[in-house]
């Protein structure tokens, strides 16, 4: 199988040469800095995009638009917590991103429970090599 080891991040360093090794964590994260990645989110949608096939197929399970991926981000980067950074790739091929990710716990209104519910919500992202993109790797509840 062809790779594509090329780092499309703003992150300095060389991607796996392999898909096969798996998860590749990158130990000197966070990778990039808060007040980067929220003024990147307050800059507006058309800096924000759904990298990988499994984030948009993600994002619309949870019935989200890119505004509702936005503020859970800017919430995760805020009162959530860092989880690690690694090594993505966006396709069996390539190209690859370093991300950073976060988890968070808020409370939802449930109408099946009719109350209000703790759920857990995964992020990880990428900034892209030019620094005016943030590239959503993942967007799910935990599982």
């Amino acid at each position: 199988m062809v790779n594509n080891a090329i780092n499309i991040s703003a992150y300095h360093g060389a991607p796996p040469t392999s898909r096969e090794e798996g998860r590749v964590h990158i130990d000197s994260g966070p990778l990039y800095d808060n007040s980067t990645v929220l003024a990147l989110l307050d800059k507006g949608d058309e800096h924000t995009k759904l990298w990988t096939k499994k984030c948009i197929q993600d994002v619309q399970r949870l019935e989200f638009d890119i505004e509702d991926v936005r503020a859970l981000l800017k919430q995760a980067l805020l009162n959530g917590r860092y989880v690690n950074s690694e090594w993505c790739v966006q396709n069996s091929t390539g190209p690859w991103a370093a991300c950073d990710s976060y988890c968070l716990v808020r409370a939802e209104w449930n109408d099946h429970a009719y109350k209000d519910m703790h759920y857990e919500y995964y992020v990880k992202f990428a900034i892209n090599k030019a620094g005016k993109l943030l590239l959503l790797v993942s967007c799910h509840l935990s599982q």
